[in-house]
């Protein structure tokens, strides 16, 4: 794990021990920030992503409960103006 100035200073090496196949992660004050990887492997886990990903309509109706659920029905107050 490589600290933001320290992941500047030695960019090369970042560089360099992602494209061995290493993800080299960066923190930020102390938190993690962010994952360097090679465009290799983004690219693998992207395509890897779309593969499993559905349509938004197959998420839709694949969403749990019954489709045919009966609905409630809401009469509004009468308000007067």
């Amino acid at each position: 794990m490589w600290t933001l100035q320290d992941a500047k200073n030695r960019f090369s090496a970042v560089v360099d021990a992602a494209l061995a196949g290493q993800p080299q992660e960066v923190t930020r004050r102390g938190k993690p920030a962010v994952v360097v990887l090679s465009a290799a492997e983004y690219a693998r886990m992207r395509d890897a992503a779309a593969e499993n990903r559905g349509s938004f309509i197959s998420h839709l109706l694949n969403f749990p409960g019954e489709p045919d659920a009966p609905r409630n029905t809401v009469t509004p107050r009468d308000v007067n103006f």
